[in-house]
């Protein structure tokens, strides 16, 4: 399975056990145009399927995605507009590809298997290079477009403030995200190759430029999900992506601003996601075999 995003594309391949092997990653450089992009998935997407043996595959996208004919409607971390992902990955590969949009399914593996498999109604966010949601209803996540699949990244939080990759200015993304969070950083600091994990476990220590730099962060991604939690109220909140790598140092700053926006009976169970960056790749594979089953009548 693979997870294509702005800085990487990520894959992995599920063993019966339910174990995620063979995780790689390669450079997305989406600079290259969407042609090249394209290539490089196909690419990838050829060799991992050469190391695993796979029976079906599946494909996870930021942006608009239909789920329904595979095709990446509207990618603006990888170029695309109007892509028919499936069609593309399926000749390449000559097997059954499922598509899906990367939040919804990080959503579903965590409805499954993760910290949302004893909960009724979750809201499920994915905080890496992009922020992608899904609210789970009743244990399933609502397909394709539209319910359930808001692009909460692409709120804007800062207006005028830095450009986004989707053409607007001073999106959460632009202020929430691991990219936006290692650039800031970086912008204020000089310091150059330090990831958001470890940017808020410097601000934990007391850094100034990393507590700026994180609570802002957290300030924007409270404002966004306040709003989300007011209108579905959920149960829980489960946050995954590689920033819930940084554990408590993200975790309790936002129950803290959640608390003070909501008040504290209103603030849902809130957890990190049990597969962590790897909950898309996962929900890639619980797609895939969706498919196979679907397909073989079960």
């Amino acid at each position: 399975m693979l997870e294509a995003g702005g800085t990487y594309i990520k894959g992995g391949a599920l063993g019966p056990d339910g174990v995620l092997r063979n995780k790689e990653r390669w450079f997305t450089r989406p600079e290259r145009g969407p042609d090249s992009v394209l290539e490089t998935v196909l690419t990838c997407a050829a060799t991992l399927a050469e190391r695993c043996r796979p029976t079906a595959a599946g494909i996870v996208l930021p942006g608009t995605v239909d789920e329904i004919s595979g095709c990446a409607e509207h990618a603006p971390a990888l170029g695309w507009r109007n892509v028919p992902v499936r069609d593309w990955v399926a000749e390449h590969l000559d097997l059954p590809v499922a598509v899906g949009h990367d939040g919804r399914a990080g959503g579903l593996a965590e409805a499954r298997a993760g910290a949302g498999r004893d909960c009724g109604d979750f809201l499920f966010v994915s905080v890496g290079d992009g922020i992608g949601t899904a609210v789970v209803l009743a244990g399933g996540v609502p397909p394709a477009i539209g319910h359930g699949a808001q692009e909460l990244g692409h709120t804007e939080v800062r207006p005028g403030g830095d450009p986004c990759h989707c053409g607007g200015r001073g999106c959460l993304e632009t202020v929430a995200s691991s990219a936006a969070v290692t650039h800031r950083y970086a912008r204020a600091t000089g310091w150059r190759g330090v990831g958001a994990r470890e940017v808020y476990h410097r601000a934990d220590a007391g850094d100034p430029a990393a507590l700026a730099v994180c609570g802002e962060a957290t300030v924007a991604l409270a404002d966004v999900l306040a709003a989300a939690i007011g209108r579905y109220a959920p149960e829980r909140l489960v946050v995954g992506g590689e920033l819930a790598e940084a554990g408590a140092s993200l975790l309790a700053p936002l129950r803290e601003a959640l608390t003070s926006r909501l008040g504290l009976s209103a603030v849902p169970d809130l957890r990190l996601a049990r597969f962590g960056e790897t909950a898309g790749r996962m929900g890639a594979a619980l797609l895939a075999g969706d498919l196979q089953d679907a397909r073989a009548g079960r």
